[in-house]
């Protein structure tokens, strides 16, 4: 005889786990234990795949090279002849280094600390000998009586230098991203929404289920996002669809008061983007912009691509009565958020304009 399947059984499939249950919750990442810090692997300290990262070490490394050089030079033709030879060498090195460790960051941040130092050195050491056998095979007297020697040494060096600053910026940014994940946790989805939104599909369930039915389902979606961990980026097509459902459950709320106006680039949508970034943002665009006017107003959402990368733009009208402001926690969380997972590739930019108040993102694509 066939048996019921328990209330209590798990799903099946991927699918179903994602289509009736929460999963883990951003509160595993953040508590030690068998829960979702120990499935997450940790980042490595080679992860340099930046351009920040990348720009920060070529201007310590050409500014060391300039003074290492004044102190053997007479002065500024022979000063500008060294700097320009052992630039030569140590940019080169610095970007094949570089190259290096963001290719093989992830079999490299396995590896034991003594081990990723002593790689890390030979690394560099190997990355200065190639470009010093290039300009020592062109005949030119210009890296000194040891033209291989010094590059090896100065590369081991050099290298050693670069990956003690990469486990500082490591650890200064374990902390950042645990307060982020924690403002993150904090600036979702807020109580009052959840309440009206309630209200509103009570109010529907008599005189229209179907709806009532349908800002139900978006009301689930929103918070099986916002309480279940899921990875540390998303593609921003997929921001978008969850900012579609935010917004079509205030448009019930509001009605005619709340005016959604969508210009979107299908070619934008495939950035990464940290997970729940869009929705505090229309949130926020809702509550003070719209809510309240006695007249309601506008939310406009804008995405683009302009110059390789991808641009958002929300907007909302701005009433002549303010609303109460707020922390600006939201908007602190979401800056945190792009320049943790971009640096400085990501800009974010929040200003009043032209009786308006306009949220610009731009990310990489």
């Amino acid at each position: 005889m066939p048996t019921e399947p328990s209330a209590l059984t798990a799903p099946s499939s991927p699918a179903d786990a994602r289509s009736t249950g929460f999963g883990s919750t951003l509160l595993d990442t953040l508590m030690p234990g068998e829960g979702g810090a120990a499935r997450r692997a940790p980042a490595s300290v080679f992860d340099v795949c930046h351009a920040g990262v990348v720009l920060r070490a070529l201007l310590v490394v050409e500014a060391a090279v300039g003074l290492a050089t004044l102190f053997v030079a007479a002065d500024f033709e022979a000063w500008s002849l060294r700097f320009a030879s052992a630039s030569a060498v140590a940019v080169p090195a610095l970007l094949i280094w570089l190259s290096a460790a963001c290719l093989l960051k992830r079999p490299l941040g396995v590896l034991v600390p003594w081990l990723r130092w002593t790689v890390a050195m030979a690394m560099g050491a190997l990355a200065a000998l190639l470009p010093a056998l290039l300009v020592q095979s062109l005949g030119l007297d210009m890296l000194g009586a040891h033209p291989l020697l010094g590059p090896l040494a100065a590369g081991a060096a050099g290298a050693a230098a670069v990956y003690g600053w990469l486990q500082l910026r490591a650890r200064a940014l374990l902390p950042a991203d645990t307060t982020a994940r924690l403002a993150e946790l904090q600036s979702r989805i807020r109580p009052h929404f959840l309440f009206n939104t309630l209200n509103t599909a009570l109010a529907l369930v008599r005189v229209d289920p179907a709806r009532a039915e349908g800002v139900l389902e978006d009301l689930a979606e929103l918070f099986r996002v916002a309480l279940t961990d899921i990875g540390e980026s998303v593609s921003l097509a997929e921001e978008v669809e969850l900012a579609r459902r935010y917004l079509a459950i205030e448009q019930v709320r509001f009605g005619s008061r709340l005016n959604i106006v969508w210009e979107l680039d299908e070619a934008a949508g495939q950035a990464r983007v940290p997970p729940l970034l869009l929705q505090p943002l229309v949130e926020n665009a809702v509550r003070h912009g719209v809510e309240p006017a006695a007249e309601g107003g506008t939310v406009r959402i804008r995405t683009r691509v302009k110059m390789g990368r991808a641009q958002v733009v929300i907007a909302n009208t701005v009433p002549a009565t303010p609303s109460q402001p707020g922390s600006g926690m939201a908007l602190k969380n979401v800056r945190e958020r792009l320049h943790l997972m971009h640096d400085m590739a990501a800009q974010f930019e929040a200003r009043r304009v032209e009786g308006a108040f306009r949220v610009q993102l731009v990310v990489p694509l």
